[in-house]
């Protein structure tokens, strides 16, 4: 009687699948998994922890790299430059409140005028021509 996983007289060996691949992921589970261990943050790194952070990165490079693409097409770029995730995450407020102390290398400022600077709206010619009379 043959086990549930197991055929008679198989003598081949399943291909290695990475923990990466298992979970769903692109982003790579055992080097995250590596670095944590190395990284001396704990004594002990659980199994699911390098996945479960290999999760949150991907989700964070992926949405950064979402807006990042939208604020290169809005310029008519093909390329997204570090102008563009500048502009990206300064305009999304989540984005921006966690990465409110991080400088992004050649990502310039954020255009902004102050209102007293601009200049004043008046309501139509001919009340200001009469103003001045």
């Amino acid at each position: 009687m043959a086990g549930r996983g197991k055929t008679l007289g198989s003598g081949a060996s399943k291909k290695a699948t990475s923990r990466s691949s298992k979970a769903g992921l692109q982003f790579p589970v055992g080097r995250i998994a590596r670095f944590l261990k190395a990284g001396k943050y704990a004594e002990r790194v659980g199994a699911g922890a390098p996945v479960y952070l290999a999760a949150v990165l991907e989700y964070l490079a992926a949405e950064v790299l979402e807006l990042a693409g939208n604020a290169a097409r809005d310029n008519k770029k093909t390329r997204i430059v570090p102008r563009h995730i500048q502009l990206a995450v300064r305009n999304d407020e989540e984005l921006s409140k966690l990465l409110g102390d991080v400088t992004i290398a050649n990502g310039g400022v954020m255009p902004n005028i102050h209102n007293l600077l601009l200049p004043k709206k008046t309501g139509s010619s001919k009340s200001a021509a009469d103003d001045e009379t």
